[in-house]
């Protein structure tokens, strides 16, 4: 596309979380919303653009430059063989992404044979206090890291109502915890740390109404010896005005200091041996989703588009996401280390 265009965005699905994404692009420059479809056209028209409740028949009516899908994984194949037979050639796809790994495989493929690009929306890695601590570990802040740890703590998953009020197709989803959710920090720690080399994770089940896991431990190994552990429980909570901003809290522990991932968005930094800290990013005051994470997202999809900037998370590279995903369940039904080639 020419530099100075204007990106043509098109939203397929009107859910609950679909909201960030339509808010991000009525505020985002280079980019114009030009339609929404939704199997359920009110909620499509509810979004204030032209409204669809057939994909191809927008497609064909608004030739987006780009195709938002917001859906859920069962519905991703199917999207995006629509849009590549009509000839879209950018589009942005929620996670998980699709199926399984061999849908997700066979849709890169297909994307790849038809000089498409998809880019999986992993959002956490664009969420500030990761940026912020990305520069931290890349600036030599803390000397050697040696080790992670994360604590999912969003305290939404306790009794018979969890989760009905949002997304209570999380209550069905025999994959829950991992799939859903630690898949974020799969990406995040391989942002951070490289691609693990091996993972052991031990879930559980902890609300009986969830169908799927809810709680449990993933350690990984990373590169250099680096070792993070993933601490997931969706019943508990951590100290946070808002227990969504960052789902939980993280420590990143070097030879010569530790920084600390606060549920206000803050991040700090202790040299070693030492008691005092200092702030490295303050409290976010951002009040919707995440820091403002989708919006930043977006923005990264739009400025590679109009200025072929490379692009983070393209559904060829995200495939490893979902490789260790698959060996973390093995690891969790044998008992056992998983050794990732």
């Amino acid at each position: 596309m020419s530099p100075m265009k204007d990106v043509r965005v098109a939203c397929l699905g009107a859910g609950y979380f679909s909201q960030f994404h339509y808010g991000s692009w009525a505020r985002m420059p280079g980019a114009v919303p030009v339609a929404s479809c939704n199997r359920d056209i009110t909620k499509a028209q509810a979004t204030g653009l032209p409204a669809y409740d057939d994909l191809r028949l927008m497609l064909e009516s608004e030739k987006p430059d780009l195709l938002d899908i917001i859906l859920p994984p069962v519905a991703h194949a199917q999207a995006i063989r629509t849009a590549l037979d009509c000839g879209v050639k950018w589009m942005i796809c929620q996670k998980p992404f699709c199926k399984d790994l061999a849908e997700a495989q066979a849709i890169c493929a297909e994307a790849e044979a038809a000089g498409a690009t998809i880019v999986v929306h992993e959002n956490f890695r664009f969420q500030p206090w990761y940026r912020a601590i990305k520069g931290a570990l890349e600036a030599g802040r803390i000397g050697t890291l040696q080790q992670a740890t994360f604590r999912l703590r969003p305290g939404d998953g306790q009794g018979p109502r969890a989760y009905l009020d949002r997304q209570p197709y999380f209550q069905q989803m025999e994959r829950f915890l991992v799939h859903e959710t630690a898949v974020h920090w799969v990406d995040t720690f391989r942002y951070l740390m490289g691609d693990p080399e091996g993972v052991y994770a031990d879930l559980r089940k902890v609300n009986p109404v969830i169908a799927g896991e809810d709680a449990g431990y993933i350690l990984f190994d990373h590169p250099n010896g680096v070792r993070a552990l993933f601490d997931g429980n969706r019943s508990l909570d951590h100290a946070a005005d808002n227990h969504r901003r960052t789902m939980g809290e993280a420590w990143f522990e070097g030879t010569e200091g530790t920084l600390t991932l606060l549920g206000d968005g803050s991040v700090h930094l202790r040299p070693f041996g030492g008691l005092e800290t200092e702030e490295i990013l303050p409290p976010d005051g951002w009040e919707g989703f995440g820091g403002d994470c989708v919006h930043a997202l977006q923005a990264h999809v739009i400025a590679g588009i109009r200025e072929g900037s490379p692009l983070e998370n393209t559904a060829q590279d995200y495939l490893k996401v979902i490789q260790i995903e698959d060996a973390i369940y093995a690891s969790a039904d044998a008992q056992a280390k998983i050794r990732l080639e």
